[in-house]
C-alpha cells in the first residue's frame, strides 16, 4: 500500500538497505495490499521481529516514566532522543532481516524477510518524518537541513554508486559517473560533489577554467547553521546573493559547452524542468521536494510546507496515475494533520505496533490532547488496547502487554482482566508468573480462578500438595476439604502422610476449612507422639474428638491411635479422659451397627471391626482403673 516508486532490492551489501527506491519490481504498495505480506499480528512470531517488540517495549516504559513537571525545553530534548531510540530499533531489525534474506537459500523465506524489510523502511521513513515535522518541530531554516538529513538516510543507494565508481580503474569515465556527481548535488552533498570532479578536471584541462568555477559556486552555496550568530535572515540575503550569481552564469552561458556542468548548474538555480528531467535519480516526489525547496525555498516555514508538497507531487506523478497510500500519508505529515496520519497508517498496516507507539510519543508531546474517541477513550489508549490485546496471544510476549495495559488508565485494567484469562498456563511457573500480575493488580478473581484451575490440575495428576497449595491461594475452603478427605484418605491406605512439609507449615491456613484444620492438628497429634510428648499428644487427639472437628469416619482410626498411649506403663490419660473416650467409642459403636444394617459388611470386615472395639474397650477399663487407683492415691 505504499508508492510505486519504494521498492527495495535486496542486495549483500548493508549499506543499501535504508534504500527504499531499488531496481523495478513489487511495490511496497503491493506487498502491504496483498494478503499474507503485511507486517500483521502473525509475525510477532518470527523471532527477529520479537526482538522488534521487545527492545520497544523498553523504550515504551522508560517513556511513560518522564515527569510531567519537566521544563518544556528538557522534554523535547528526550522526546526526540526517545524517537530516534524507536528508530534505532526498527534499523537494527530490518539489519537482521536483511542478512538472513540474503543468506538464506529458500525463495520463499528470503521474498518473506524482503518484504518486511521494505515495510519496515517504510515505517521508518514515516516515522523520521514525524519526528522532523512533530516531535523535534524545527523552525524555518532548520527545518530543510533536517529534511535533507531526511532524504540522505533513505536514499543511500548513492554510496554504492559512488564506491563502485571510485573503485573502477577510471572513475571518471566509469559509466555511472554524472548519475553519482549529480546524485550528490540532489541531495546537497556538495562536498562529495565537488571531490567527484576534481577527477573529471584532471582530465580536462582544457575545460579547466568551467569546472573551476562550478567548483567556486558549489564552495560559496551558503548553509544555515542554527547554532551561528547568523539570523535567518541573513542568511536569506547571503543565499540570495549566491543565487543570482548562479543564474548569471546560466544567462551568460558560462557552461554551455559543457552539458553536464550546465545541468548541474541548472540544479542550483532550481530549474524545475532539469530536476524533473532528473526523476530516475530522485525516484520519489518527496525527494524532489526536498531538493526544489533546497535550491529554491531554502527558508521555507513549517506552514508552508504543504502548499510545496502538494505541487510536487501533482508535478512528479504521471498524470495518469493516482496517489498510493504512502504518498497520502507523507503528503498528510507535510499537512501537519497528525490525525490523517495515524488513520491512514492504521489502515494500511495490519499491526498495530507502529501507530500504537508513534501515538503514544504523540500524546506525551501534547499533540493529541484535543483528539478523543467517542466511546471515552482516548485515541493513544485505544491503540495501544489494541496492540497488546495482539500480543497476549503470544506464548510470551504476553507478559509485554501487561505493561502496555497499565498504562491505559481508563481501560487498561478492564482489558488486562479479559486477556489474563486466556492466557494458557501450561505449567507451574507460568502460572505462578501469572498469579503475580494478578497479585500486583488487586485482581481477586483471576487469582481464585487460576489457583482453582492449577489445584484441580495437580489433583487429577495425583499431585495432593500441589493441589492443597492451590486451593490455599484460592481462598477455596470446599476445595480445600475434598483434598485434605484425600489426605485422610491416602493416610489410612498407606499408615503415613505424602508431603509432609506442606502439612507441617500450614499455619492460619488450615483455618481455611474444618476438614483442613483437622488434617492440620492430626499431623501436630503424630509429631508429639513422635517426640514423646505423650500427655500434650493425648489432650489433642481427645479434643479433635470431642470439638466434632474430626470426621465420624475417622474417629476409629483416632481410637486405634489411643491405644499405644492406654498401654503406656504411666497413666496418660485421667479419669475423665477415659470416660469421654468411652463415651466416643460407644457412640461410634452404635453408629456403625445402625450403618451395618443398611449396607452388610463381610464377616471378614465385622471381625476386624469387633476385635478393634473390644481391644479398646479392655485398654479402656485397664486405664481408668489405674487412673482411678492414681488419682484416688493423690488426693490421700
Amino acid at each position: 500500500m505504499w508508492s510505486r516508486q519504494s521498492q527495495i532490492f535486496l542486495q549483500p551489501v548493508m549499506g543499501s538497505i535504508w534504500d527504499l527506491h531499488g531496481v523495478r519490481g513489487t511495490s511496497l504498495c503491493t506487498r502491504l495490499s496483498t494478503k499474507g505480506q503485511t507486517l500483521k499480528d502473525q509475525d510477532i512470531y518470527s523471532p527477529i521481529l520479537r526482538k522488534l517488540f521487545n527492545e520497544s517495549h523498553h523504550i515504551f516504559v522508560g517513556l511513560q516514566t518522564i515527569r510531567e513537571d519537566l521544563p518544556s525545553k528538557n522534554k523535547k530534548n528526550q522526546f526526540v532522543s526517545i524517537s530516534k531510540n524507536y528508530r534505532s530499533v526498527i534499523r537494527a531489525c530490518m539489519e537482521e532481516l536483511q542478512q538472513v534474506a540474503v543468506s538464506t537459500k529458500e525463495a520463499a523465506v528470503a521474498t518473506q524477510y524482503g518484504n518486511q524489510v521494505s515495510i519496515l523502511l517504510a515505517i521508518e521513513l514515516i516515522w523520521n518524518l514525524c519526528e522532523v515535522l512533530f516531535i523535534d518541530a524545527a523552525p524555518a531554516g532548520s527545518l530543510l537541513l533536517h529534511l535533507l538529513d531526511w532524504v540522505r538516510l533513505h536514499k543511500a543507494d548513492v554510496d554504492e554508486k559512488a564506491r563502485e565508481v571510485l573503485q573502477s580503474e577510471s572513475p571518471a569515465e566509469h559509466r555511472d559517473y554524472w548519475d553519482v556527481v549529480v546524485s550528490y548535488v540532489l541531495q546537497g552533498r556538495l562536498e562529495e560533489a565537488r571531490q567527484m570532479l576534481v577527477k573529471q578536471a584532471a582530465l580536462q584541462p582544457a575545460a579547466r577554467s568551467m569546472y573551476k568555477l562550478i567548483d567556486t559556486l558549489l564552495s560559496r552555496m551558503p548553509f544555515y547553521n542554527p547554532g551561528g550568530n547568523q539570523t535567518l535572515t541573513e542568511f536569506d540575503v547571503k543565499w540570495r546573493h549566491w543565487h543570482d550569481e548562479v543564474n548569471r552564469c546560466l544567462q551568460d552561458n558560462s557552461f554551455a559547452s559543457n552539458r553536464h556542468l550546465e545541468i548541474i548548474c541548472k540544479i542550483l538555480a532550481g530549474d524545475e524542468d532539469t530536476l524533473l528531467e532528473h526523476k530516475e535519480l530522485l525516484s520519489t516526489w518527496y525527494h524532489f521536494l526536498v531538493t526544489r525547496l533546497l535550491f529554491s525555498h531554502p527558508t521555507v516555514k513549517p506552514t508552508e510546507l504543504h502548499y510545496y508538497a502538494q505541487s510536487c507531487l501533482t508535478m512528479f506523478l504521471d498524470s495518469r496515475s493516482v496517489p498510493e497510500p504512502l504518498d497520502n500519508i507523507l503528503l498528510a505529515a507535510f499537512e501537519f494533520d497528525i490525525h490523517q496520519v495515524i488513520k491512514d497508517c492504521s489502515i494500511a498496516l495490519n499491526n498495530w505496533w507502529f501507530v500504537a507507539h508513534l501515538t503514544d510519543l504523540l500524546d506525551h508531546c501534547k499533540l493529541l490532547q484535543s483528539h478523543n474517541l467517542h466511546f471515552g477513550s482516548n485515541l493513544r489508549e485505544f491503540l495501544l488496547l489494541e496492540y497488546a490485546s495482539g500480543l497476549f496471544t503470544h506464548h510470551s510476549l504476553w507478559q509485554l502487554a501487561v505493561d502496555y495495559f497499565d498504562h491505559c488508565p481508563e481501560f487498561g485494567h478492564v482489558y488486562l482482566e479479559l486477556q489474563i484469562e486466556r492466557v494458557p498456563l501450561d505449567t507451574e511457573r507460568k502460572a505462578l508468573k501469572v498469579l503475580r500480575i494478578c497479585d500486583q493488580r488487586q485482581m481477586s478473581e483471576q487469582v481464585r480462578s487460576i489457583c482453582k484451575i492449577m489445584a484441580m490440575r495437580a489433583l487429577r495428576n495425583n499431585r495432593l500438595g500441589s493441589a492443597l497449595s492451590w486451593s490455599i491461594r484460592a481462598k477455596d475452603a470446599a476445595f480445600a476439604t475434598l483434598i485434605s478427605e484425600r489426605f485422610l484418605q491416602d493416610y489410612c491406605t498407606r499408615g503415613t502422610f505424602s508431603d509432609l512439609d506442606l502439612i507441617d507449615n500450614l499455619g492460619p491456613a488450615m483455618l481455611l476449612s474444618d476438614r483442613l484444620t483437622f488434617l492440620g492438628k492430626y499431623r501436630e497429634f503424630h509429631k508429639l507422639y513422635g517426640e514423646k510428648r505423650f500427655g500434650e499428644a493425648a489432650k489433642l487427639l481427645l479434643s479433635l474428638m470431642t470439638a466434632k472437628i474430626a470426621p465420624r469416619s475417622f474417629w476409629m482410626t483416632l481410637l486405634t491411635d489411643a491405644l499405644p498411649l492406654l498401654e503406656q506403663k504411666e497413666v496418660i490419660f485421667s479419669a475423665d479422659q477415659t470416660h469421654e473416650l468411652m463415651f466416643c467409642l460407644e457412640e461410634l459403636t452404635s453408629c456403625l451397627n445402625a450403618s451395618a444394617l443398611g449396607s452388610p459388611k463381610t464377616s471378614q470386615d465385622e471381625d476386624i471391626e469387633l476385635t478393634k472395639v473390644e481391644l479398646l474397650r479392655l485398654s479402656l477399663a485397664r486405664n481408668l482403673a489405674m487412673a482411678i487407683i492414681k488419682e484416688g492415691t493423690v488426693e490421700a
